[in-house]
Formats: C-alpha cells, sequence, structure tokens
C-alpha cells in the first residue's frame, strides 16, 4: 500500500509594519504547526511602498513544505491574515498586521513582486538559492 502523498514547496513572502515583531512571530507559530518551516531568511526593514505616511515594514520570507495543494495553501494563508487582525481596505498599500503572500510555487515564481522588490527578491533567493535562474 503507498502511503505517500505529495509535499509541495512554497516561499511565502511575510511582511508587518503594525508590532511586526509580535505579529511575524504569531504567523510563524502558526505556519510551523500546520507545515514543515524549511528555511527563514532575515527580516529587514523596509520603507512603505505606495502609501508614505505609515511606518516602514519588517520584510522577509520562508521556505515551508505543505501538503496542502496552491488554492488551499493561499487560502489558508489569508485565513490567517485575517485571524492574526489583517484589515483589508481600499488603500492596498495600506498599514497592516501581517502579509503573507505566496511567491513561489513548486520552484515556479508565482508572485511578480518578487521582480519589483528588492528585498523580496534577496530574501526568496536566500531560502531557495536555485530559483536564481528564473530571476
Amino acid at each position: 500500500m503507498n502511503q505517500s502523498i505529495k509535499t509541495n514547496q512554497a516561499v511565502i513572502g511575510v511582511g508587518s509594519n503594525v508590532d511586526p515583531e509580535r505579529h511575524i512571530q504569531m504567523a510563524r507559530i502558526a505556519v510551523e504547526k500546520a507545515h514543515r518551516l524549511v528555511r527563514s531568511s532575515g527580516f529587514v526593514q523596509t520603507e512603505p511602498v505606495g502609501y508614505k505616511e505609515q511606518p516602514p515594514f519588517t520584510n522577509g520570507a520562508w521556505l515551508i513544505e505543505t501538503r496542502m495543494m496552491l488554492s488551499e495553501l493561499t487560502e489558508w494563508l489569508h485565513i490567517l491574515e485575517d485571524r492574526l487582525g489583517r484589515v483589508r481596505t481600499e488603500n492596498r498599500f495600506g498599514p497592516r498586521t501581517i502579509d503573507l503572500d505566496l511567491v513561489v510555487w513548486n520552484g515556479e515564481i508565482v508572485d511578480e513582486d518578487v521582480f519589483e522588490r528588492d528585498f523580496l527578491n534577496k530574501a526568496v533567493l536566500e531560502v531557495l538559492p536555485g530559483i536564481a535562474e528564473q530571476m
């Protein structure tokens, strides 16, 4: 009997500018309970994009292994953001308790921000150096 279940690999971009130390740690604990955290990038402070009248962000990335499928993981991250107090407003660049974006799925870049945001590019390369040829 084959008991193998496909494991998927994902890179999650992580950001916060509302009590970032606390919210990033809470998100990490939730991620570690539901998935296997393989590697974490260093976290850096970045200036806000789009809407400047807010505190700087703390940003990084996590490489995980999961048994969830792509759509399931995307929904799970969205629910986790909500659970951690993320408020979605018309200002998509506004302050947030936590921002969890699926950036790479099984070696394929799925979020174009990785090409436009230097901090995200560096964080992804830190946790998944083999993706460099796609960047």
